[in-house]
């Protein structure tokens, strides 16, 4: 695949093999966001999970000490509310519906909209078992961005399904909107 001018220079300072740990990769992922926007710093965990099996579903939310500074549109309905058919047609399939693993169906609408505007994200395993999050922006100083990984780390770890089998946590890495992925150890969460 034939990469930009920016991306080959950044990835010429990131070991593709070497297993970085937390700090270290955030401070390179930092250092390889060059584009001309405030790129947005995600990291992906893949699983050892089985998304088939219900009992293996990793899903939830964790608000971010430094909230990710980014717009969203959320819908929150508060708990016996009926949603409109319309709504679950439409925003069912992307997996947008409000649903109280997520915080967004709830007794205490105004406790759900400011945790939801000081930072609170949602993780979900996709369909080949990986978790993609983000962790803030470019912007955001390595302390910062280090705080929210290891808050998005300990609600995953705390996570864990008790039915599985196996490795948890079989690879982490840490990448910018256009830069190169850094990939870490996972040693450290590993329990």
């Amino acid at each position: 695949m034939k990469r930009g001018k920016k991306y080959v220079e950044a990835a010429k300072n990131i070991d593709r093999q070497t297993l970085y740990e937390a700090a270290d990769a955030v401070s390179l992922v930092k250092k390889s966001a060059v584009a001309k926007f405030d790129e947005t710093i995600e990291a992906h965990i893949r699983t050892g999970c089985d998304g088939r099996h219900a009992e293996q579903q990793i899903r939830g939310a964790v608000v971010l000490p430094h909230g990710t500074g980014k717009t969203v549109r959320v819908l929150v309905f508060a708990k016996g509310a009926k949603a409109d058919e319309a709504l679950g047609r439409v925003l069912g399939p992307k997996g947008l519906m409000p649903n109280p693993k997520a915080g967004t169906v709830t007794m205490d609408v105004t406790k759900a909209v400011n945790d939801i505007k000081a930072g609170k994200i949602e993780y979900r395993l996709d369909k080949t078992n990986i978790i993609h999050v983000p962790i803030g922006k470019a912007s955001f100083t390595e302390e910062q961005l280090s705080d929210n990984f290891q808050a998005i780390m300990d609600a995953i770890v705390k996570a864990k399904p008790s039915s599985l089998k196996g490795a948890y946590l079989r690879s982490v890495v840490l990448t910018s909107t256009m830069g190169p992925g850094v990939k870490l150890s996972t040693a450290k969460y590993v329990g």
